[in-house]
């Protein structure tokens, strides 16, 4: 099936549907850094290239129109920024905010299914109803622009367009997910919505997969001893029973333990002493410290969220804690197997630049996931 993605960055999401079983007609992205990675992960073949190299290109100057009815996904991560809790908080207001052209592109290619995804922050209170308007422009994207009206105006048209008789020539069953992806297997409690919509011409019903890993099932591993023995720790490094979680009488049956960061890295050499130079991006980086609201990961739950940052470093949550109580960076191969990119995945050589990016990216196994079950709806 082939499919589109907007707003790329280095290909989180476009590398985890192409292990779904989605083949990219192309990819969309303006940053210069971000095209640099993915040609090199072209190059080596990570990332399968079915489309001319990616270049610079601003979607706001593309027409979309020359993909219709050559799509079944249309995908992308529009800018965060806008609706970050970090950011700037002034969403429609924001020039850096794309959903408009994520709309357009949804209009003019007519994708059979499309799925964004963008931070928790889009769903607070405070922009409440102009991500009412984003569904239902999303929803309805043939409804018309006016020349000169705002948002607000237009989001009073898509309510009546919404509850009348009328039928759209083009409309979307829109489903909203907000999603932990450590719920899924990704070493990293990281929060965040994904917009879906299948289009009303596709038949068969979907719903969003469902968790496949939980806190509880983490906790119990660690209750039976199983956890402990598997990371062979003895007793000084042995998780504390019941110090993590408060969990319910037996909610993790059926799922999987929450992947730790342990888990992910375990089989990494230790790069303080230099085993791990012979692997890409796995290069220690000193000056690591620990202060108020910059602790660190634990290494025996899911990290915490990868962060892009701004003005400058990445905040030093980007750090684990090692057994001993102390604090070191993450290597670049750290990050990217806490965001899941196979192993193949090359990075910036600058670590702030390559960790910038990766805190930006989707979970690769996540979109599979998602990927996966979109495909096999579509499939009929």
């Amino acid at each position: 099936m082939n499919s589109l993605e907007l707003f790329s960055g280095i290909g989180g999401m476009a590398t985890g549907l192409e292990a779904a079983g989605f083949r990219h007609l192309d990819l969309f992205e303006s940053d210069p850094s971000c095209i640099e990675t993915l040609n090199q992960n072209l190059e080596n073949n990570t990332i399968k290239s079915g489309f001319e190299p990616p270049s610079a290109k601003d979607v706001r100057n593309f027409d979309f129109r020359k993909f219709e009815g050559k799509v079944s996904l249309l995908s992308g991560g529009p800018p965060c920024q806008p609706f970050s809790f970090g950011g700037s908080h002034r969403a429609a207001k924001d020039q850096r905010n794309m959903f408009p052209e994520a709309i357009r592109a949804v209009k003019e290619a007519r994708p059979r299914a499309f799925l964004f995804e963008n931070v928790p922050g889009i769903m607070r209170p405070r922009f409440q109803n102009y991500f009412e308007y984003l569904r239902l422009s999303l929803s309805y994207p043939d409804v018309e622009e006016v020349l000169g009206e705002d948002w607000v105006s237009k989001l009073t048209r898509l309510e009546k367009h919404h509850t009348s008789k009328a039928r759209s020539r083009l409309g979307y069953r829109v489903v909203i997910q907000s999603t932990n992806a450590a719920d899924y297997g990704i070493p990293q409690t990281r929060q965040r919505v994904f917009l879906v919509g299948i289009r009303e011409d596709i038949t068969k019903s979907w719903s969003f997969p469902c968790a496949t890993h939980s806190a509880a099932a983490l906790e119990a591993s660690k209750l039976t001893g199983e956890y402990a023995e598997r990371h062979k720790l003895v007793d000084a490094t042995r998780p504390k029973s019941g110090a993590q979680f408060s969990f319910e009488a037996d909610p993790s049956v059926g799922t999987k333990p929450w992947v730790t960061l342990r888990d992910a890295i375990m089989d990494l050499p230790d790069p303080e002493i230099g085993e791990g130079n012979f692997i890409h991006g796995h290069t220690f980086k000193g000056g690591a410290r620990a202060y108020k609201g910059h602790t660190g990961s634990k290494l025996d739950v899911p990290a915490k969220t990868l962060k892009a940052g701004v003005n400058g470093v990445p905040g030093g949550e980007n750090m684990l804690i090692k057994d001993d109580g102390s604090v070191r960076y993450l290597t670049i191969r750290e990050c990217a197997r806490v965001q899941t990119f196979p192993d193949s995945f090359v990075f910036h050589h600058v670590w702030s630049r390559a960790v910038r990016q990766l805190g930006n990216a989707v979970p690769v196994k996540l979109a599979t996931v998602i990927g996966e079950s979109l495909r096999n709806t579509l499939r009929t």
